[in-house]
């Protein structure tokens, strides 16, 4: 069976997709009326679309992180570490044991 996948649907998501296509239609609107300084607001509106959701996902209205990926991620910061404080070998070292 599957895994359960939510794909994003959080009020951060939905806030900035909404933003971003009320943007983007109205530039398409303001792009086919010939309208050039419009358009480049819709644009910023697109933009200001993914500040938001951003912004929102920061104040935590975004996805939560798997309890899994967060130990997982935890394991490999370890790992990380424990490999960077072990003193690698020079080259000359190398070709000196070989």
């Amino acid at each position: 069976m599957a895994v359960h996948h939510d794909h994003g649907h959080t009020p951060a998501a939905w806030t900035g997709v909404i933003i971003s296509f009320i943007g983007f239609c109205a530039a398409g609107l303001f792009m086919v009326a010939a309208q050039p300084v419009p358009f480049w607001v819709s644009i910023g509106v697109i933009l200001l679309g993914a500040v938001v959701g951003g912004a929102m996902r920061v104040m935590g209205l975004g996805k939560k992180e798997d309890p899994q990926v967060r130990i997982a991620r935890a394991e490999a910061a370890e790992a990380v570490t424990a490999q960077a404080a072990t003193p690698a070998e020079t080259p000359a070292e190398a070709n000196a044991s070989a």
